[in-house]
């Protein structure tokens, strides 16, 4: 949970420094706020602060792309549990950041083998990834067919709760990870690590909201005290 405080230490830092520059525009902090989210989304996506951080990479080392969607799909599933050959080539490309050739190859790893939830769960990512962030309507088909091949896996919950939060929908994203925790079966790969999420989330936004009141509070203050404005 420490690299969660982390995480929320800068943000709720970020958040407070912009509120304070732009204290007498305060129509704009609704906008500071969604990029502060937009960032702490990535962070949910990507982020393991349970884990101890990866060695040093050198300037010569083969860039591994985006290993955060595959290591974070891989949290809903257990180890013993390896995902078939094509799926593990799909992980290949997503390394680099090919999300259009990882889908590809998905979806014919879905047409053959329609009963492959992981398969599914990983094709949705990468249709998303691939347009950009946006949820298209084949994504959206694959994470209902994720849902539908791994009941009791919090996974395709947790990965729509992950987009919401990208778009700003703090409560949808809240909502879906809940979702998930309740219809998991107990002992569910992942659990724990949607748990944390949420627990982090709220300790967030709650801190978000102490940190704007206190900006508003200040903004107030500082109204009362100013000197009256001259008579003409």
């Amino acid at each position: 949970m420490s690299g969660w405080f982390g995480v929320a230490f800068v943000g709720l830092a970020a958040l407070g420094a912009g509120m304070l520059m732009l204290r007498q525009q305060r129509s704009l902090w609704t906008l500071l706020a969604a990029v502060v989210v937009f960032g702490l989304a990535g962070y949910a996506w990507q982020g393991s602060p349970g884990y101890p951080s990866a060695p040093a990479r050198t300037a010569g080392d083969e860039p591994e792309g985006n290993v955060g969607l595959v290591d974070g799909r891989r949290e809903f599933f257990s180890p013993s549990n390896v995902p078939s050959k094509f799926v593990i080539f799909a992980d290949g490309f997503a390394r680099q950041g090919d999300f259009g050739r990882a889908a590809r190859l998905l979806q014919g790893t879905v047409a053959k083998n329609p009963d492959d939830g992981e398969a599914w769960l990983a094709l949705g990512i990468a249709l998303v990834e691939h347009a950009g962030g946006r949820v298209t309507k084949p994504a959206e088909y694959a994470m209902i067919q994720a849902r539908a091949k791994l009941p009791g896996n919090p996974g395709p919950a947790f990965f729509e709760g992950v987009n919401a939060l990208r778009s700003g929908d703090l409560p949808q994203a809240r909502a879906l990870w809940v979702e998930g925790l309740q219809q998991s079966n107990d002992g569910a790969e992942g659990r724990e690590f949607v748990a944390e999420r949420v627990l982090g989330l709220d300790r967030l936004v709650d801190a978000m909201a102490a940190q704007q009141q206190l900006g508003q509070q200040g903004g107030r203050q500082a109204g009362a005290s100013a000197p009256p404005a001259p008579q003409e």
